[in-house]
């Protein structure tokens, strides 16, 4: 069996550092905020290209508690709008709704899967603070016009980094071809007002168990979400705030600063995989993700998930699965098809739906083999 994605086979590359880096942390008897929290914190800033990484709990916590600090900093308040894409995973909506903010739902572009920016504007109202961009799969979401729109409208920009770590903004053309630009490319999570990172064991930078990262430029934003992830506090026992446990904890911060060595390379091969799918699935009837530039010279793109469409996605999935590969859907039920917001279950965007009733993720595992590559490819062009 081709697993979707081998976890195991990932960590074990870094098993000897691993394991001493988590001896090392019990060895020290300090386990919650301590030198391996701030040393991950410091050099994960630098790598995205930010002056603060505040550790936290998860990436859905590293969200949330961006919303709660603009909340507390007066910027915004309960019922405000937050604009964000309908097609995403539902921890980008939990972030905004249990900030008692309200989620405008935007449909995404059906070539990038990433929110439309062309509709933002027609969904701005005067209760509307912030656009919250998702780098849905990998691929950044960005341009000059959502900047300006934030701009001309007084709006946050607020990224979900969940699923992006290592990607690169590069400014282009209606062609896809990239413009001339004199200062150093940023990073995703550096390229609006706050990000959440998500160090979920199966992201680009995957931890061993739950852990996060909100990265900013603005001090007061850090410095109030410092204290909020610690119970609202900056000092012990003296609570500024009504906050919250969620701490990145010691043995996660030294697993992670350990990795974060070897994204960049995990990254590109993740893009290598990604070229040789579009050079080489030629199924008439999947739809492959669009990519007007060879992948594998595309830093936007971190490949997370490589997603392929078709109308008979569960048979297709049946069919790989019986050659021996395991695929996953991302994501099966859009937000506002979930129970847990019935209150939308009546809305129709049709995009999202098709997305969620046609999308299947195939291996792209920096891991994988030629071998296990090549069986998937004639796998899915067999269909």
């Amino acid at each position: 069996m081709i697993k979707f994605l081998d976890l195991n086979k990932i960590n074990r590359q870094y098993a000897k550092e691993l394991k001493n880096a988590a001896s090392r942390v019990i060895d020290s008897g300090w386990y919650i905020l301590g030198k391996k929290v701030k040393e991950f914190e410091i050099k994960y800033a630098e790598y995205i290209g930010v002056k603060h990484a505040i550790g936290v709990a998860s990436g859905l916590d590293a969200l949330s508690l961006i919303f709660k600090a603009y909340i507390e900093l007066g910027i915004m308040k309960e019922r405000d709008e937050i604009i964000v894409p309908a097609n995403t995973y539902i921890a980008t909506i939990l972030a905004i709704t249990e900030n008692r903010l309200k989620p405008i739902l935007v449909e995404p572009d059906i070539n990038t899967y990433n929110l439309d920016i062309s509709l933002i504007e027609k969904n701005i109202t005067e209760n509307t603070k912030a656009i919250l961009v998702v780098h849905l799969y990998g691929k950044t979401c960005w341009s000059e016009k959502l900047e300006s729109i934030a701009k001309k409208n007084n709006l946050k920009i607020i990224e979900d980094n969940a699923q992006a770590t290592g990607a690169f903004y590069i400014p282009e053309n209606d062609s896809g071809l990239r413009v001339p630009y004199s200062g150093p490319y940023k990073r995703t999570g550096a390229l609006g007002d706050a990000a959440g990172n998500s160090f979920y064991p199966g992201k680009t930078l995957g931890a061993l168990g739950d852990a996060g990262a909100v990265t900013t430029n603005n001090d007061l934003l850090a410095e109030t979400i410092r204290a909020l992830r610690n119970y609202g506090s900056h000092q012990k026992y003296i609570n500024e705030y009504r906050g919250l446990n969620s701490r990145l904890d010691e043995i996660q911060a030294a697993f992670l600063t350990i990795k974060l060595r070897f994204i960049d390379s995990e990254n590109q091969r993740r893009r290598e995989i990604a070229q040789y799918y579009l050079e080489n699935i030629r199924h008439p009837e999947i739809v492959l993700p669009c990519c007007r530039q060879p992948a594998v010279n595309k830093p936007d793109n971190v490949w997370h998930i490589f997603i392929i469409r078709h109308r008979e996605r569960d048979k297709l999935r049946k069919h790989l699965l019986n050659k021996g590969i395991q695929t996953m859907i991302h994501y099966p039920i859009p937000p506002h098809k979930q129970k847990a917001f019935g209150e939308w279950n009546n809305l129709k965007l049709p995009v999202t739906e098709l997305i969620h009733n046609c999308v299947l993720s195939i291996p792209v595992s920096p891991v994988i083999t030629k071998k296990d590559i090549l069986h998937i490819i004639n796998a899915v062009n067999d269909f």
